[in-house]
């Protein structure tokens, strides 16, 4: 048996090699999903996963940050980041060398984040 975990930046998941039955199993996460998305950031804590992803419309869409990996290694004045701004709720401004930078409020501070 052999166990792979894959961080991805979308999503993250666990899967299980069963050598004897020649197959992979994912693994679900505590919700009983096999992907775990989402970010989100609150006055108390940091939420990630399914947590993240059902506060998200309701109560903390600004401060909840998804599909951030579509941003990587690209300026902030690329045409796809102007678009992929305007197509999220949280916020993406201009950072150092021209890096687009996710702002969210989090334990009653501003926090600058890259997508990396």
């Amino acid at each position: 048996m052999a166990v792979g975990i894959d961080l991805g930046t979308t999503y993250s998941c666990v899967a299980v090699w069963h050598e004897q039955h020649n197959r992979l199993e994912i693994i679900q996460n505590d919700r009983g999903n096999k992907k775990t998305p989402y970010v989100a950031f609150t006055d108390k804590q940091r939420l990630i996963g399914e947590d993240a992803k059902n506060q998200l419309a309701a109560m903390n869409p600004t401060n909840t940050v998804f599909d951030a990996k579509r941003m990587i290694g690209r300026k902030y004045s690329d045409p796809y980041i102007q678009k992929h701004k305007l197509l999220r709720p949280f916020k993406v401004i201009s950072g150092v060398d021209d890096q687009p930078t996710i702002v969210v409020q989090h334990k009653g501070q501003e926090r600058r984040l890259c997508a990396e």
